[in-house]
């Protein structure tokens, strides 16, 4: 996070850079079985399976401020915390320590300047403050990670609530792509690919 408002473009690219400091690297098959994972959940109606209902706030509202809301959804409405519950309950108990750890030591922070003891209960400017301070951390990182796997994963998988994430990238969901698709079409080739 920077001093100034990036756009959501912007956030994007710099997630990507900051992708290598996270405690969680997941391949596309890892999201895509944890974002099948989370769905089911979600649509059962079932609890989350690991966090208790704090730890899910005050992660949600850390997500919220990684991707708000605004004329889009941000990513508490895309369910992306169903969608760090389901990765976090894969036997991945250091990544989860890790994440308590920082979320212990980010509520230091909240208690030792503000009249409240959760981030949750912040003002979205004071969020703002605490998680420029904590940015180039391990536990920022991987709660970065998770937040934008889980805002742009398949919607079928969990996460990306209501096409939010692809809303807020413009991606034109359509089930069947009509030719021209690029370069490699009939008149290009009549041409002699010119």
């Amino acid at each position: 996070m920077e001093p100034h408002p990036l756009s959501r473009r912007d956030l994007l690219k710099n997630t990507l850079s900051a992708l290598p400091r996270s405690a969680i690297a997941l391949s596309l098959p890892a999201i895509l079985a944890a974002c099948s994972r989370a769905a089911r959940n979600e649509l059962d109606g079932a609890a989350l399976q690991l966090l208790g209902g704090e730890e899910a706030e005050e992660f949600a509202a850390i997500a919220d401020r990684i991707i708000p809301p605004d004329d889009t959804p941000g990513a508490r409405e895309a369910g992306v915390v169903h969608f760090m519950d389901t990765v976090l309950a894969d036997q991945r108990e250091r990544e989860l320590e890790l994440l308590r750890e920082g979320l212990g030591q980010l509520q230091q922070l909240v208690a030792g300047r503000f009249p409240v003891d959760r981030f949750s209960l912040l003002e979205s400017g004071q969020q703002d403050e605490l998680l420029r301070e904590i940015e180039d951390s391990e536990f920022f990182a991987t709660i970065r990670f998770l937040t934008v796997a889980g805002m742009f994963a398949l919607p079928e998988y969990g996460g990306n609530r209501d096409l939010a994430g692809w809303d807020l990238l413009g991606f034109e969901n359509r089930s069947v792509w009509q030719p021209p698709f690029g370069y490699y079409d009939e008149d290009y080739m009549n041409q002699g690919g010119r």
